[in-house]
């Protein structure tokens, strides 16, 4: 297996990223194409005492895509960046998937344009992998279409039913609309038309969610436009760390709490560990014609190991095969 890293990608590229890198390497039996620029990597190498060798190689590239570049300009403009270069790589055959924690919507971007989309997707999306009450849930769309259709809600939960039951393991998962009510005589114009395509859709459709649903561990895929999942998302990362910081804060309160926090340790690194989105790797661009996974930006080397895992499962369990199979079923 041959994951292209975008070495330059995410706010602490390349040293988190690197390191990361290697610990795929040496951990999942990979191979790692690092993509960018060869002399900053290497210092990282030679910082870690890593020699390149089959596992780890480097293809150049000088340019990078920054965070805060228009992700238009960066189609257009930056094609030879290590984004770009990488993804070119997968176009290529010379490698088998995509990993990068820089610009989500760059990546999309470049990615639509140079892969283009499986065969059957109107619009890629991207599934995000939240925790909840008892293991994981799916959200889709999480940031990469604000503005979708009733059929694009039908292809979103198509291809993220698919993404739960092959990556987490979930047989048969339980899919639901996002909505502000379990009531069908409540939604926006976006929910009513979705609503009925659904219930012909082949998955396990089981009717409209609430946002405390995400969470609760009563559904396994949650389907809405790219707007609110990504809102969904920060909200939920933000409301992660609130949660870590308010124990901290309390257990280290006083020595009395001190002694007892030494008692709770394992339990609170188990929760702080079900809580961190390091512990999930990164999110798929579904429906793009190849394996892209975007890391979150402040990715520490952990994470970046997580995202190349996979990125590698990805491949090895034909996501996009599935969906291109179950989407020309859908359509007769």
């Amino acid at each position: 297996m041959r994951i292209a890293v975008d070495a330059m990608g995410g706010d602490y590229a390349p040293r988190a990223v690197v390191e990361g890198a290697i610990l795929a390497a040496e951990e999942l039996g990979v191979e790692v194409i690092l993509v960018g620029k060869p002399d900053a990597i290497k210092g990282e190498l030679r910082r870690l005492k890593y020699e390149s060798s089959r596992k780890v190689r480097i293809v150049p590239a000088e340019d990078v895509v920054k965070m805060d570049d228009d992700p238009l300009y960066a189609v257009r403009h930056k094609l030879d960046s290590s984004m770009a270069v990488a993804i070119k790589l997968v176009k290529s055959g010379e490698a088998d998937a995509f990993v990068s924690a820089g610009s989500t919507g760059a990546a999309y971007g470049i990615a639509r344009a140079i892969l283009g989309r499986v065969r059957g997707v109107t619009k890629p999306a991207i599934a995000v992998v939240m925790p909840n009450r008892y293991d994981q849930t799916v959200v889709i769309d999480a940031g990469a279409n604000v503005d979708c259709s009733p059929k694009d809600l039908v292809e979103f939960a198509v291809m993220g039913s698919i993404y739960a039951e092959s990556i987490l393991g979930k047989p048969n998962p339980r899919v639901g609309l996002l909505n502000i009510g379990t009531e069908e005589v409540k939604g926006n114009e976006l929910v009513f038309g979705a609503r009925p395509l659904l219930k012909e859709a082949p998955i396990n459709f089981i009717g409209d969610v609430e946002g405390r649903d995400v969470m609760a561990g009563t559904v396994d895929v949650v389907v809405c436009d790219g707007f609110v999942g990504n809102v969904i998302l920060k909200f939920g990362e933000g409301l992660a760390n609130l949660i870590v910081e308010m124990i901290k804060t309390q257990l280290f309160s006083s020595p009395l709490s001190k002694l007892g926090a030494l008692l709770v340790k394992g339990r609170f690194k188990r929760l702080r560990r079900k809580l961190d989105y390091a512990e999930y790797g990164g999110a798929p661009l579904l429906g793009i014609n190849g394996a892209c996974i975007i890391a979150h930006g402040s990715s520490p080397p952990n994470a970046i190991k997580n995202a190349i895992r996979v990125a590698s499962e990805y491949v090895s369990r034909e996501i996009n095969l599935q969906i291109e199979r179950k989407l020309q079923g859908l359509r007769g």
